[in-house]
């Protein structure tokens, strides 16, 4: 059958069109993307403002047409962390409801963890042992570890690339000062959770996930993304060590020319680099494998797997 994901994220809305069978890998038929970064339409109170709204009622009708399009039989909506901490969430998962007829389901980041951890799992079979899973989104960064495809332990933290990008990171290229703050914040967010991990033993494989962490590994030398699904890709911590101080001193208009950089994702590059570099120091991995598949991939196989 064909499916259809739409996932509103910090980021993106982004809809994932897959033609999908119980027992079969997901394969990626079509994928529309608007860039709409909830994250950053936010007012002061914390809310998503009218216009926001008003531009993913639109983003989601058109989302909608097009799975249609496409042939999707069914579509499985949902939303992330730029929707889920929205001071005023019910109120637009209500308009949203209302004027398109999409519920979007909210994930917990605890959920997103566990889903992201679940493609990964599929992806790279039993034989991978235990994975530690690493998923730097726009909003949160999610970590999970287990050896079964339900992790031992999930949890989300407030270290999203966008979210951070907007509220630390205001120069561009940044101030000296507000990297360094950035800094000492994200490593010590993450200090909080690396105990809780550690005392479930060592990984075998540590992975990581999502359009940050694929960006730096293509910047770093990683393969590009035209050369396949397949082909091997990771990222080390020495050839983040290297980077991070370059993408400081860049503006976005020369991170924009690194390879792989997409204009929308330039300016928070270097605030997902100091996630990406903290929690690969803090939890003393010096490479992750990249993998292809993530919370989309997760929604996909759930749905599968509760199939008859």
């Amino acid at each position: 059958m064909r499916l259809g994901v739409l996932d509103v994220g910090s980021n993106t809305v982004h809809l994932l069109v897959v033609d999908a069978h119980p027992g079969a890998r997901p394969l990626p038929a079509y994928s529309h993307k608007a860039d709409l970064r909830l994250a950053e339409l936010l007012d002061e109170e914390g809310a998503i403002g009218d216009d926001g709204v008003e531009r993913l009622i639109g983003t989601v009708h058109e989302a909608l047409q097009v799975s249609e399009d496409k042939g999707a039989e069914d579509v499985l909506p949902f939303a992330t962390s730029a929707v889920r901490e929205a001071a005023n969430a019910e109120s637009v998962l209500a308009r949203v409801a209302d004027e398109t007829g999409v519920k979007l389901t909210v994930l917990t980041g605890e959920e997103e963890a566990r889903l992201t951890f679940l493609a990964a799992r599929r992806w790279f079979g039993w034989s991978a042992g235990k994975l530690l899973v690493l998923d730097i989104g726009g909003g949160s960064l999610e970590i999970a570890y287990g050896i079964d495809e339900d992790p031992d332990k999930a949890v989300s933290l407030p270290l999203g690339a966008g979210r951070l990008t907007t509220s630390w990171l205001p120069g561009d290229p940044p101030d000296a000062d507000d990297v360094r703050a950035l800094r000492r914040y994200v490593r010590a967010q993450i200090a909080r959770v690396v105990s809780e991990f550690s005392r479930l033993g060592e990984p075998d494989r540590v992975v990581a996930t999502s359009k940050t962490y694929r960006q730096l590994a293509r910047i770093a030398g990683a393969a590009r993304s035209a050369e396949g699904l397949y082909t091997q890709r990771s990222l080390t911590a020495k050839s983040l060590e290297e980077w991070v101080p370059r993408l400081a001193a860049m503006p976005v208009a020369e991170r924009v020319e690194l390879p792989g950089v997409s204009e929308g994702r330039a300016r928070q590059l270097l605030a997902g680099a100091l996630v990406a570099e903290g929690a690969m120091d803090l939890f003393g991995v010096d490479t992750v494998e990249i993998c292809p598949w993530a919370l989309r991939e997760g929604i996909i196989l759930k749905r599968l797997d509760q199939m008859p």
